[in-house]
């Protein structure tokens, strides 16, 4: 039978659940176990689509079109298993069901209740996931113990274990540990509180994991195993990391966390071989090269918002050996300060995706920038539609080139809805979402980095390049090496002039791996560390003749 495991959090939100729930995830798979992974979100929204990157971070899309929270991107980084629409759900979609069925009579008229339909409903999505291919189910319960939002989850994650067998359940529970400076010591009352609150509920976690900046002392654990009816061994340390994300399930097994939950759920795993994931941390930690990317865009300053970017560029820096810089330049402080003093010193630029007008300019500027002065450029999803504007005004000289999203009757609209988008009126409605295949030049950049002809990328975009300026940016030397299938949807642009131009319309950034970097962030990093290594060749042949 599948057994499930549920992770909470306490005391304080942002403890990193889902890192801690991913690792937990790797572990588990490298032991030869079969894993799926699900986040439980108690927000009322449908889905994060519509919300504000500064709020929620960015939204990770899966190949099925769902737009996911962004945890789900720690999951598919650092484990195999497939995720789905089943893998995310929110209260909203839960209530969405409920009052769905209510208006279909399922219920028979009955009085619609929190308990037992709202929970009901949560654990028959937590049963989806589990099947005769599934060994283990790990469920993230998001938000805080102690939020009202949240009631609904842990009731039927409690509910659970009375339906399928305690055995068949592991509570984990991550807490924080504070380190007061004035009085010199870590204090594990609040974790105690947390725990307290999750036991009224009817919920005794067999595992706490303990955020800490200093170690656990055994003396702590006692304490805290004490206190909370859990027993020394099942009190987990997991300190800080300074240095990587990715340095958490190495941590985890210090502290034995996968023999516990091996043991407590009688799984039946092989030995632990992470040799892999070991010699990752060491290329992370000793680099042969140093390299900087400036990354410009709407919410560079705001980390989440581009985590998957982030970790990307970090993925290919490990491939290559490199360490990866990066620069977060807000679009708007280009179009103030212009970017010869923002950008002049990085080795590559990335314009990343976004909505609305804001910024728009200082990316056209940032691209340009990276065009004329040959550095190396990767742009995507909207990135790519400035590219276009960009190109269209400066080199193909349709001065007032735009996109209808920001000039509906621009003279030129080179990025522009596709005629069936136009009629939809539903926030989101007119997106081109999940996993669509596209065709590549075998004379192509791209092809070079993928190594293949067709490949299969993700898609978050309402907007399209308009067919009709094909010709004319083919003529002044922009190339369309990138199309859906059928030829008709532009899916990638390059300058074949230009050392490494390369701009497309989905996002390769949800299908990097820190095991396995995305080509195309390995092919702009590559590309970096060439146009680094000229400039310094340069600036030596310089010093010579100055000397």
């Amino acid at each position: 039978m599948t057994k499930h495991i549920f992770v909470t959090g306490g005391v304080v939100s942002s403890l990193g659940k889902g890192l801690t729930s991913a690792s937990i995830g790797m572990l588990l798979e490298s032991r030869g176990l079969r894993v799926r992974m699900q986040k439980l979100d108690p927000y009322i929204n449908v889905d994060p689509g519509t919300m504000s990157p500064y709020q929620h971070g960015e939204v990770y899309v899966l190949d099925d079109g769902s737009e996911t929270d962004l945890d789900l991107g720690h999951y598919e980084r650092f484990t195999n298993g497939p995720l789905t629409r089943d893998s995310n759900y929110t209260t909203g979609q839960i209530y969405l069901s409920v009052i769905e069925q209510e208006r279909k009579g399922t219920f028979l008229g009955k009085t619609v209740q929190v308990i037992p339909h709202i929970t009901n409903e949560i654990k028959r999505v937590i049963h989806r996931l589990a099947d005769d291919d599934v060994d283990v189910v790990i469920t993230e319960i998001g938000g805080t113990v102690g939020d009202i939002e949240s009631q609904p989850f842990l009731e039927a994650i409690r509910q659970f274990s009375l339906d399928v067998g305690k055995e068949h359940c592991l509570y984990m529970h991550l807490t924080l540990v504070p380190y007061l400076k004035a009085a010199g010591e870590l204090k594990t009352k609040p974790t105690q509180h947390s725990v307290g609150q999750l036991r009224q509920i009817g919920i005794q976690p067999d595992v706490l994991v303990c955020r800490t900046e200093r170690s656990l002392s055994r003396d702590d654990r006692e304490k805290i195993g004490l206190f909370c009816n859990i027993s020394i061994d099942a009190v987990i340390e997991e300190k800080d990391k300074d240095f990587s994300i990715y340095e958490v399930p190495l941590s985890l097994v210090e502290n034995s966390l996968d023999e516990l939950i091996v043991k407590r759920l009688q799984l039946p795993a092989k030995s632990l071989d992470l040799s892999p994931w070991r010699d990752l941390i060491h290329r992370l930690r000793n680099p042969e090269h140093e390299i900087s990317i400036a990354v410009v865009g709407k919410y560079a300053k705001h980390s989440d918002a581009y985590k998957s970017i982030y970790e990307a560029l970090d993925h290919a820096g490990m491939q290559h050996r490199t360490q990866v810089r990066i620069g977060r330049i807000l679009s708007e402080d280009v179009e103030r300060e212009g970017p010869e003093r923002l950008m002049g010193a990085y080795d590559g630029v990335l314009v990343p995706g976004g909505f609305g007008e804001r910024g728009i300019e200082g990316k056209i500027e940032a691209i340009r920038f990276a065009r004329e002065r040959k550095i190396p450029f990767l742009g995507i999803c909207l990135g790519l539609q400035c590219a276009a504007v960009e190109f269209a005004r400066r080199v193909v000289k349709l001065k007032q080139a735009n996109s209808t999203e920001f000039e509906k009757n621009t003279e030129h609209p080179v990025i522009c809805l596709l005629d069936e988008q136009k009629q939809i009126t539903d926030m989101g409605g007119t997106m081109r979402l999940g996993a669509h295949p596209a065709q590549l030049s075998v004379t192509s950049h791209a092809f070079d980095c993928y190594g293949n002809e067709v490949v299969s990328e993700r898609h978050r975009h309402r907007y399209e390049f308009n067919n009709a300026y094909r010709h004319q940016f083919a003529a002044h030397g922009m190339a369309v090496t990138g199309t859906s299938p059928d030829g008709e949807l532009v899916e990638i642009l390059e300058i074949p002039e230009h050392p490494w131009f390369v701009a497309v319309q989905f996002h390769p950034e949800f299908k990097s791996k820190p095991t396995a970097a995305h080509p195309l962030f390995a092919g702009l990093i590559g590309a970096a560390i060439e146009h680094h290594a000229q400039r310094g060749e340069q600036r030596a042949s310089i010093n010579a003749e100055i000397s």
